[in-house]
C-alpha cells in the first residue's frame, strides 16, 4: 500500500514533469515516456517469467524493488536541482520500466504461492483493491504537493524522492515473510527451450488465447490514461496540477470498487472478460464525448469500474487456468502483451492528441478496445473449432490443464 501510493504519486509527478520540460510539445514527450516507460515489458517480460520460475520470489522481489528505487531517486534529484532534462526522464523511465518489467510476473504468480487455491480469486480482488486504495490516495496527494511546493519541475522531484522511499515498504516486508507457509513450487530446470515451452503451452489453450488478445487492444489503445487525463484536463479543460491529479483520484474510486467487486467473485468465465472488455470500451469513447471537467471527472469512477472489471477477470482466468510449473512464464506473457503494448499505443495516442485533439485519443482508444473484442472473439471461435477438428483426444489434452488448475472451471 505505501510503495503502491508512492507509484501513483510519481506517475503523476513524472507526466507533469514531462509537461513542464516539453514546451508545446508534450503530448507527443508524454506519449514517448510512458513508451519507453512500458518498452522493456515487450522486451525483457519473457525473460522475467523465466527468471520467476527459476529463482525464489522472495528474492527475487526484494532485488527488483531495488532496482525500481534507484531511477526514481536520480530523477528525483534531477528535478529539485533544476537540473532536469526530457532526455533524463526518457532513460530514467526505461531504466524504471526495465526493474518493472522483472518485478511483475515474479509478484503476480508469487500471490499463488501465499494463498490457498480456493482463495486466489478472492486474493487477486484484494490485490488490486490495495493497488486502487493507493491509486484513489496518490495521484491527489500528489497533485496538491506539486501545487504546494510551486507547480513547477522543482516541485516534481520532491514527490518523485517521496516514491523512491517508498520502496523500503515492501522491501522489509518481503524479507520478513515465514519462508516456511510460502508454498513454493519446484524451481524450472536450466535448459534450452523453457521459453518455447511457455508459448507452445499457450498456444494450445483457445481459452487463454483470447484472453491475451482483449489485453492487448485493452491495454495497447485503451488503458492510457497517464496521457488522456493529462492531455483532457490541460488541453481541453485547462486545468492544473490539482484538478489532474484529483482525476486520477475520482478514476480510483471506480477502479476500487471493481476490485472490491472482484474479490466477492467466486468464479471468472470467458463472458465476464468479454463483456466487461466491451463495456471499458463504451465508458472510454463516452469519456471522450463530455463537455465540461465536470461530467468528465463524474463519468471517470465508471471508467475506472469497467477498466478493473475487465483487468482483475482477466488476470484471475489466466492465473486459476494455468499449471503451476509454467505460472511464472505465462504471467509474464500475459504481462508482455498487456503491458508491452503501451509502447505501440502510447505514441499513438500522444500523436493522435497532438495532430486531433485530446478527445480523440478517447475516442480511438475506445473504438480499437471495442474492435479488438470482436477480432478475438473470432480467432477463438476459430481456434476452437480447429481444436475440436482434430478429435475428442486433443481437446481433453488441451482443457487438462485448466481443470487440474481450478475443478470451478
Amino acid at each position: 500500500m505505501v510503495s503502491n501510493t508512492g507509484t501513483w504519486m510519481q506517475r503523476v509527478a513524472q507526466d507533469w514533469l514531462v509537461l513542464q520540460l516539453a514546451v508545446g510539445s508534450g503530448a507527443t514527450a508524454l506519449g514517448i515516456t510512458t513508451g519507453l516507460q512500458f518498452l522493456p515489458f515487450l522486451l525483457l517480460t519473457p525473460f522475467a517469467g523465466l527468471v520467476a520460475d527459476r529463482m525464489p520470489k522472495q528474492r527475487l522481489l526484494q532485488l527488483t524493488n531495488i532496482g525500481m528505487a534507484v531511477p526514481a531517486a536520480i530523477l528525483g534529484v534531477l528535478a529539485v536541482t533544476g537540473t532536469a532534462e526530457v532526455w533524463h526522464v526518457y532513460v530514467l523511465a526505461f531504466l524504471l520500466g526495465s526493474a518493472s518489467a522483472f518485478d511483475a510476473p515474479a509478484r503476480q504468480s508469487f500471490v499463488s504461492e501465499i494463498v490457498d487455491p480456493v482463495d486466489l480469486t478472492n486474493a487477486v480482488g484484494l490485490n488490486s483493491a490495495s493497488f486502487n486504495a493507493a491509486r484513489l490516495v496518490g495521484p491527489g496527494l500528489a497533485g496538491l504537493l506539486i501545487a504546494a511546493f510551486g507547480g513547477g519541475a522543482v516541485a516534481t522531484g520532491w514527490v518523485i524522492l517521496l516514491n523512491a522511499v517508498s520502496y523500503a515498504a515492501p522491501i522489509w516486508s518481503l524479507r520478513h515473510l515465514d519462508v516456511a507457509r510460502i508454498d513454493s513450487p519446484a524451481l524450472a530446470q536450466r535448459g534450452p527451450g523453457a521459453l518455447r515451452e511457455g508459448i507452445a503451452y499457450v498456444r494450445a489453450r483457445p481459452d487463454l488465447m483470447l484472453v491475451l488478445g482483449l489485453v492487448f487492444f485493452a491495454g495497447t489503445f485503451g488503458l492510457n490514461f497517464q496521457i488522456t487525463s493529462a492531455l483532457m484536463a490541460t488541453e481541453v479543460f485547462g486545468k492544473g496540477p490539482t484538478e489532474f491529479g484529483l482525476l486520477g483520484s475520482f478514476l480510483a474510486v471506480g477502479s476500487l470498487t471493481g476490485a472490491l467487486l472482484a474479490a466477492r467473485r467466486e468464479h471468472v468465465r470467458h463472458r465476464l472478460v468479454v463483456g466487461s472488455a466491451l463495456a471499458f470500451g463504451a465508458t472510454v469513447m463516452l469519456a471522450g464525448l463530455m463537455p465540461t471537467y465536470l461530467t468528465f471527472a463524474l463519468l471517470t469512477p465508471v471508467t475506472g469500474l469497467t477498466a478493473l472489471t475487465f483487468i482483475t477477470s482477466a488476470n484471475t482466468y489466466m492465473q486459476l487456468n494455468t499449471d503451476a510449473g509454467v505460472r511464472g512464464r505465462v504471467m509474464a506473457l500475459y504481462l508482455m502483451i498487456f503491458m508491452g503494448g503501451t509502447p505501440i499505443g502510447a505514441p499513438v495516442i500522444g500523436w493522435i492528441g497532438q495532430e486531433y485533439g485530446a478527445r480523440w485519443t478517447l475516442l480511438g482508444g475506445g473504438l480499437l478496445t471495442i474492435a479488438g473484442v470482436g477480432l478475438s472473439a473470432m480467432l477463438y471461435l476459430r481456434l476452437e473449432r480447429a481444436r475440436r477438428e482434430r478429435g475428442p483426444d486433443a481437446a481433453e489434452a488441451a482443457d487438462e490443464p485448466a481443470v487440474s488448475a481450478s475443478p470451478a472451471f
